[in-house]
This record gives structure tokens, sequence and C-alpha cells, in this order.
């Protein structure tokens, strides 16, 4: 009862040209959505946009007209897709008159299909006009949903988008069939490529408003955020940071039997994955060209990024003359080269993508990536559930830490520029007590969380050790001074000990030691600076954060006349210190009384909350 061509050619030539939506309701109460795809061979390039996420495909065939070109072409297209099942509809029945040929029409469907994974596929003859055969075709395909597997959910929902519009009063509208996870109102989402933010404002399922919508449902997302200029087809909705573009795939490629000829590494072909098309060439592995029904390991090095996921199905076509030629499925989005071709080490790397164990395809992500990644990031590159991914035993070669996992190669392999960098840095700065956290995570070009992931691992396994609080340094470097130096040092040390609560000055303190021991004795921890002027030993310095912190915790202010009194210094040190705890929020001034703040005591560079 729904009629699917909405644009006003589609109606004036009664031909489907774009995708179309509807839905009916099975003879056990169950709805499921229907995308309708054009059939005729010059709107080929719409179709592969409708077919990425459904269950069933009915390959419609007319009786009278029996298998066409454009049959064998959509029929390949579905085989390449691996979509699950097939029910062939022949119509028209009621406008063949002799039964002989309508029997010769079937047994040629059954000829076509025999060679296939479909070659048991139920063929179900109906008329439109007359109704014969709807019902048995509608309990085919209650049977046929109903022998299907749910596949698990990564929990990451993946919207590919076919169709985008406005209305009224409403906005941006996107439509798509939901792969995966669930949307509901209210969610942030993000739209790549281009990574636009938006907020999920409605869901609609069949013309029905939800709060929820769930895998496998068509999906219309009214979204608030973003206008329907910056969206087009090929574009996926998803979670922030779940779906990452990429311009090149390594891939698993399976070139047609009736291919018109054969391909050629950097062959420049179309390159259809979910809603996304893009033009790109082919990069060979292992054969200058395909003949036709050959397979190969192979790269898609694409002019644009497309928002693809590992093990993803593909279309490629020929740009001209148009053809389908072949498709297969991703097994990398981010491999970060172009490989080296007919190398044996490169093909052992595309047979694990493809055909290994899930600890074979973790180890092969975490190899590739050059850096530790998180159980979600792991479970949003291979696409496994990261449950699963955290089960993994690993041995010697998969290290984790926290909810981070790690190659032992790619940690040897930051273990050998962790100690490069660190005996350069020893040998420039031979007073220094070691090198800045910030400074080498900078130079290892690691975000936060996995550099601490590698240095944690490190200091585990003895190749660095820690200095104070941010200072790396190798297990046999240590600080040694000269016979000079050490009596400068001695000298002011001293100086610090005799007068604890009333200390040299900042500046004193330089003139004695010289900038190289200053620096020294404040890596070391030996030194603790207040302020540009006022420096205090560490001991000093723990001792009067353990006090303020004390007074703080029962309630009590800080005054800098009663700091004063209790450990007999002057104005300018207590004042100096009070200031030093609200520059780091500790505490905040109330006319003169400093009173808390904030209770992260962390926040001291120079202070240990765990040792105070």
């Amino acid at each position: 009862g729904i009629d699917p061509d909405r644009l006003r050619e589609e109606k004036e030539r009664q031909l489907t040209i774009d995708l179309g939506f509807a839905w009916l309701t099975l003879p056990n109460g169950e709805t499921v959505g229907v995308v309708d795809v054009p059939g005729h061979e010059d709107f080929i390039e719409n179709m592969l946009a409708g077919v990425g996420g459904i269950d069933v495909a009915v390959l419609v065939i007319a009786a009278d007209e029996g298998i066409m070109p454009q049959t064998r072409e959509h029929f390949a297209i579905i085989d390449l897709l691996a979509i699950p099942r097939l029910v062939v509809a022949l119509t028209k029945v009621d406008a063949v008159e002799d039964p002989e040929w309508l029997e010769l029409v079937e047994l040629d469907v059954q000829d076509f299909l025999a060679a296939s994974r479909f070659a048991d596929a139920p063929l179900i003859p109906v008329s439109a006009h007359s109704g014969a055969g709807l019902e048995r075709l509608l309990a085919t395909l209650e049977d046929l949903l109903d022998d299907l597997t749910a596949a698990e959910s990564s929990g990451q929902p993946r919207l590919p988008i076919d169709r985008v519009f406005t209305l009224s009063g409403f906005g941006t509208v996107v439509t798509g069939t939901l792969l995966d996870g669930h949307l509901k109102v209210g969610d942030t989402v993000e739209i790549q490529p281009g990574g636009l933010q938006a907020r999920i404002r409605g869901l609609q399922t069949h013309n029905e408003p939800v709060e929820v919508a769930v895998p496998g449902s068509r999906t219309a997302v009214n979204l608030t955020g973003v206008e329907k200029r910056d969206i087009d087809r090929g574009y996926v909705l998803g979670q922030p940071g779940s779906i990452i573009p990429s311009q090149l795939l390594d891939v698993e490629l399976i070139y047609l039997g009736d291919a018109p000829r054969p391909l050629k590494h950097n062959a420049e072909v179309k390159v259809f994955v979910g809603t996304s098309e893009a033009l790109g060439r082919v990069r060979l592995l292992d054969d200058d060209a395909l003949l036709p029904g050959m397979a190969s390991w192979a790269q898609l090095d694409l002019d644009e990024s497309v928002p693809a996921l590992r093990g993803q199905r593909f279309i490629i076509r020929f740009p001209s003359p148009p053809a389908t030629i072949g498709g297969g499925v991703v097994l990398d989005t981010a491999p970060g080269r172009k490989w080296r071709r007919r190398r044996p080490d490169v093909m052992a790397r595309f047979e694990r993508l493809a055909r290994g164990t899930p600890f074979d395809l973790v180890s092969e992500t975490l190899i590739q990536a050059r850096q530790p990644l998180s159980v979600s990031d792991v479970a949003r590159r291979t696409r496994l559930p990261p449950g699963q991914i955290a089960d993994l035993s690993g041995g010697d070669s998969l290290l984790r830490y926290e909810d981070w996992l790690v190659h032992a190669q790619t940690l040897g392999s930051f273990e050998q520029d962790v100690q490069r960098l660190l005996h350069s840095y020893h040998e420039a700065n031979p007073l220094h007590a070691g090198m800045h956290a910030s400074s080498l995570r900078s130079k290892l070009r690691l975000d936060p969380g996995a550099f601490d992931v590698v240095i944690t691992l490190l200091l585990d396994a003895g190749v660095v050790q820690r200095s104070g609080k941010d200072q790396l340094h190798l297990p046999s470097f240590s600080v040694r001074f000269s016979r000079a130096q050490q009596a400068s040092v001695d000298r002011i040390l001293a100086a610090f000990r005799d007068q604890p609560y009333t200390p040299p000055s900042a500046k004193d303190t330089l003139a004695e030691l010289g900038n190289d021991l200053y620096e020294a004795l404040l890596d070391r921890g030996e030194l603790v600076p207040v302020n540009a002027d006022v420096v205090l030993s560490a001991a000093v310095y723990d001792e009067w954060v353990r006090y303020a912190r004390a007074q703080l915790e029962s309630g009590n202010p800080l005054k800098v006349s009663t700091f004063r009194d209790i450990f007999a210094t002057t104005r300018k040190y207590a004042l100096a210190f009070l200031e030093h705890l609200e520059a780091y929020k500790l505490t905040r001034r109330v006319d003169d009384e400093h009173v808390a703040n904030l209770d992260d005591w962390s926040r001291l560079p120079y202070y240990s909350a765990d040792e105070g």
C-alpha cells in the first residue's frame, strides 16, 4: 500500500530512479523495512547506495522477459556484498499465457542460481495485479528472517546516510538503516567525513516517533546543529570518535568472472562502500593485472575520504564505460602507508587480517598502530566485541595496562627511542636529574594516555626511573658534582639548615650556585621555589604544606600573622607561601584570611599528597 517512488520523473516514466522506502507487516505481526532500489542499468549506482544494510534480497524477475543483463549485475552485487538470504519473485505470471514458457523461465532461473551460494533460494511466482503468490512470498520472507542470527552489537551506532532533507519547523533530517548500536533522542552524534557534531532532536521508524532506534531499523533522524547543505548521501552518523574516514583501504578483492577486461595495477575505478562512493585506484599487491575470476590482496587509494569500517563489503566499477567488475571486504581502514608490492611479509599480514584468529587480528592492529590503543579503539578498528578483546590472553606479546593494550614489538621500539632520547639529554644536561615527562612525550609524539602506558610499562621493567614528580632518567645516570660544585652545594644547604624559616633568597642562592647548580637542586627536590624571590628547603616546604593542609581540613583559615608567629618567620616568607597555595587554587582569600578552596593537594608540583 506504499508507493516508494517519490520523484516526479519516476511517476511520469513509471520507472524507479532513486532509492525508495516502505515497510510491511509480516504474517507474524513483525514490521520490516523495505528498500526499493532501481533495476534499470542506468541507475545501478543509486541501487548500490541502498543495499548495504539489508538482510534479505528479493530479486525480481519478470516472467515475460526472463533473466536480463541487469539481473545478472544485481545478482553479482548481492553476492559480493554477502547479503545473507535471497528469494526470487517471478513477477507478471499473469502476463504469460503459455505454461511451458513459464516453466522454461523457472528452469532458467534455477540454472542461473545453481552455481552460486543461493542455489537453494526459494523461487515464487507472483502477480501484483491478481495477488497470486503474495501470501506465500510474505510467509517466505518471514521464514528467511526468522532463520537469521542477529549479529553481536558493538554498542556503537552506525547509520550510513542515504537521504538528506529538511522539514519546515523541524530542520535537517537524515535517513538510513541503523546497522549497529542504538540511537536515543538527545544523543550527541558525529557525522563523517567532516566530523560534524549534532544532537538528535527526534527519531522516527516507519513514520512513527520513537525514543530509541534499534539495529536493523529504517531510521529518520532529526538533527540540530547541522545544515542540510553540510551533509550528503554517503556520510555516516555515529558516536563521536567512533568512525574515522580514510583514503587508503587494505582489501581482499574479488574480480568478477564476466568482467569485460583484465584489471591492471593502478587502474582507475569507482568504489562503493556503504552509501558512499569515491573515485580511486586499485593497487594490486601481488599481480600486475587480474584476469576475470581472480582474487587478490589490494589497496584502494581513493581521491577522497570515505567512512569505511573493517569487515565492510564494497563494490568496484569501471567509470567508463560503466560496469560492475568486482568487490570484496575491507581488511584495514588505517594501514598508514602504501605497501611495497610482492613482499612475502605484506602478503602474510593480509592473510592474518583476513583469516586469522581474534588474537592475530588484535596483534596485527596493535603492530600497525605503532602505539598503545584503548580496548574501545581496538574494538572500533577490528570490529571485535570489547569483551572478547579484554579476555584475550597475550602471553608476552600483548601487554596490558588498565584499559590499554600495546604490542611487545611496539613497546620495544619505544624503549629504544626513550633510551636514545634520555642518553642524549643526560649528555647535554649532566646536572639535571632527568628529562621532564612532558618534553619526552612531545618527542615521542604520543597523546597523554598512550604515553602513560609506555612509561608505566618501562618503569615496571626498570628501563627508566623517575626523579621527583615529573622527571625521567636512565637507571645508570646520576647527577655528579665536581669538588668545587659540591662545596657550593654544601655551603648553600647548610645556610638553609641554619635558617630554615628565613633562608637565603632565590637571588642569593643563584649567586652562590649559578644557574646549572641551582636547577640541579630544584630537579633533585632539595630546594623548592615558592615564588620568584622565595626558596625553601624540601623539609620546610613539606612541613608548611602539612600544617596548612591540617588547618584547612579542620575548617581553620590561614592568616599571614598566625603563620609568621608559629614558624618564627617573617611576613615576606609567610605571605609568599600562602599566595603560593592560592596560585594553585588550594585556597582563596577572604579579607585577610586564606580559606579552603580545592582539596586536590596533588596540584602542588613539589609535594606528594600520598607522602604527606
